[in-house]
């Protein structure tokens, strides 16, 4: 593993833009140092690989990137792994609860298209049109 990355190969690894990888770097999830005439030129260090890493699994889960800032930032300081852990817990505790509710709420409204559709064919049969054909 190199020791240092540009943000063209992060890109290139983690099949993303440069662009979002700038995006982290202003919501302070990465700090790359600078290099080059004016410092132009950003230069990754093996702790910003894992941080984007660690960044793009939890996107990937649904977490906010206040919340992925909050665990990735835990790693740097020096608590020890149950706290990490036990907050790491409470994150995924409370988006598991979003999205149960979440699901809920489409099978809900599922539920109620099925209610409408039946509904609808029930009346078309009654007058005697035909069925339209199904998406």
């Amino acid at each position: 593993m190199p020791n240092t990355y540009t943000i063209t190969e992060l890109a290139r690894e983690f099949d993303i833009t440069a662009r979002a990888i700038r995006f982290y770097e202003d919501q302070g999830l990465l700090s790359p140092s600078r290099e080059g005439a004016g410092g132009r030129n950003r230069v990754y260090t093996p702790r910003d690989r894992t941080r984007l890493k660690l960044t793009l699994r939890g996107k990937r889960l649904g977490l906010s990137l206040s919340e992925i800032k909050s665990l990735v930032d835990m790693y740097e300081s020096p608590k020890d792994t149950s706290a990490q852990m036990n907050r790491f817990l409470g994150v995924l505790a409370q988006h598991r609860e979003t999205l149960e509710q979440q699901r809920e709420d489409i099978e809900m409204s599922l539920a109620e298209i099925t209610a409408h559709e039946d509904e609808c064919k029930r009346l078309l049969a009654a007058i005697g049109e035909p069925r339209p054909a199904t998406i």
